[in-house]
């Protein structure tokens, strides 16, 4: 299942990331937290052992874990990315991801 809302509460509110999309059995949950022409933000929950299989964007993504562990492949060479840490996937480069653990992580795609 994807969830995906075009904007949350106001662009001045204070908001916990890690609490704005909730873990689901089977499933990779989105919550789109803001979406402008210079690019989107996007909080993902994966349950263990989910993942996106490899695809492409024509825009650099920066992802950011709030908790858990990843493997993210980029040109498939795979990454272990865990809570805390970041990874840049390029534009048009192939890269997917998998759920080592359950894990949340922020999605910025920069157009």
């Amino acid at each position: 299942m994807v969830e995906n809302i075009t904007q949350i509460g106001n662009l001045t509110d204070v908001l916990k990331i890690k609490d704005m999309a909730a873990y689901q059995d089977h499933s990779v949950v989105s919550r789109e937290i803001i979406r402008k022409p210079a690019g989107t933000m996007t909080v993902f929950a994966f349950d263990q052992g989910q993942g996106l299989s490899e695809h492409m964007a024509p825009f650099d993504a920066v992802v950011f874990l709030l908790e858990g562990e990843a493997e993210i492949t980029i040109d498939k060479k795979p990454y272990p990315v865990k809570e805390g840490e970041m990874i840049i996937m390029p534009a048009n480069k192939p890269h997917a991801l998998k759920a080592i653990t359950k894990y949340k992580m922020l999605l910025v795609m920069i157009k």
